[in-house]
């Protein structure tokens, strides 16, 4: 650990997050709606080998002490590539390749290999936000001169948080994710009422699709998952990579292990069994859920079923979330699938700072364009949206 008094704070970055007191962490992080800052979350990572140097995910996480008392943290990875962040910079790095300009390392704000919104700073209630944030992003920007990182990076946000960063001279990057949201639905007939009438008659025939096979859909949460099933969710996981996303097996099988029994609570599967097997489902999507969100993870399959990609990874999580107050589902990366089952695209952003002034002029020269073509493209996909021609006005307005 390397020390940095700030004023009367001291500034600790930590490699570990086995080195900061889960307690302490938590009572920063658990108020927050994202569930993926946890200290559970962030350490399993760490210690299953999946976010590690080895894997180019070196951690290196910002904290904030007051005396004993951590008031504020950031957890942060330093990196030698872009794999596993779901934000495609790789032009910025080619780009600064040419102009002879060093683009990695870098240092990167998220949570490893998870598009989902909500990185922000943990800061205790009742500090001065505005003066912890200051000191944490002039500590930032002294660890990277130091070590001669080119750049920090921030990435799928918490759009409340945006501002504050961009008050700092961090520069928003526009992008989009596929995003449900509840609008005071109370049954899974309200759901389908937003969609013209082929669409939902497209949406019936699907479910009925997967009934028909003769597999029952099972949801398991916290305490109702089999400890089994844990291992089980990494061989889905596993397969999916390997028939989909070559080059995307991130997260190791002692990840998924490990998730049992600290962090049970937080995940609901919904997992697809043959109407005479209980005990070995043939397929399951991972999600997680706090509070009134969820998050679609990952999905697997071991023999093809139509249409249960469909029903197990977005009609019927929609169907649980309307019946237990979910208010947001976030179904994962991609979208091809998901824009045509409700879910719209919807902005998320990145904010970035480079420490070349060349490099800095041409970003923030370029930006500004780059993100009226994104704006464009999210208008263009909801205004091609199968809902009603109500309910596409109304996600256009949002």
């Amino acid at each position: 650990m390397v020390q940095q008094p700030q004023l009367d704070y001291a500034v600790t970055w930590v490699n570990r997050m086995a080195d900061i007191p889960q307690s302490a962490w938590d009572e920063l992080a658990q108020p927050l709606k994202t569930p993926f800052l946890e200290w559970e979350w962030l350490n399993n990572l760490e210690t299953s080998g999946s976010a590690t140097a080895k894997t180019g995910w070196l951690p290196n996480h910002l904290t904030v002490w007051r005396d004993r008392q951590l008031i504020a943290a950031a957890p942060f990875y330093i990196k030698g590539h872009s794999y596993g962040e779901f934000v495609f910079d790789q032009q910025w790095a080619d780009l600064s390749h040419r102009l002879g300009i060093r683009y990695y390392p870098k240092l990167l704000g998220m949570t490893p290999f998870t598009p989902a919104t909500g990185y922000r700073f943990l800061i205790a209630p009742g500090e001065d936000e505005d003066r912890l944030t200051e000191q944490m992003v002039i500590a930032i920007d002294h660890f990277c001169d130091q070590n001669r990182i080119s750049g920090c990076h921030f990435l799928f946000v918490d759009p409340e948080w945006r501002p504050v960063l961009e008050r700092h001279g961090f520069t928003s990057w526009l992008h989009h994710s596929y995003i449900w949201q509840n609008k005071g639905f109370q049954t899974f007939d309200d759901y389908l009422s937003v969609f013209n009438a082929n669409q939902r008659r497209n949406i019936k025939r699907e479910r009925k699709a997967v009934t028909t096979t003769g597999l029952r859909l099972d949801i398991l949460r916290g305490e109702e998952i089999p400890k089994s099933l844990f291992p089980s969710i990494y061989g889905f996981y596993s397969s999916t990579c390997d028939k989909f996303m070559w080059g995307s097996k991130y997260l190791t099988r002692k990840f998924f292990e490990q998730l049992y029994p600290n962090y049970s609570d937080r995940v609901l599967l919904v997992a697809a069994y043959r109407e005479d097997n209980n005990r070995h489902p043939v397929g399951m999507s991972f999600c997680i859920n706090k509070g009134d969100q969820l998050y679609g993870r990952y999905w697997g399959c071991f023999e093809e079923f139509d249409c249960l990609h469909f029903d197990a990874c977005y009609y019927t999580p929609i169907e649980w979330g309307i019946a237990n107050g979910i208010q947001m589902f976030d179904p994962g990366a991609g979208g091809r699938h998901k824009r045509r089952r409700g879910f719209p695209a919807t902005a998320n952003h990145s904010l970035h700072r480079f420490y070349n002034a060349r490099f800095t002029q041409i970003l923030r020269h370029y930006i500004g364009e780059i993100n009226v073509m994104e704006q464009e493209e999210i208008d263009a996909i909801n205004q091609d949206l199968p809902f009603t021609k109500r309910e596409i006005n109304l996600t256009i307005q949002d």
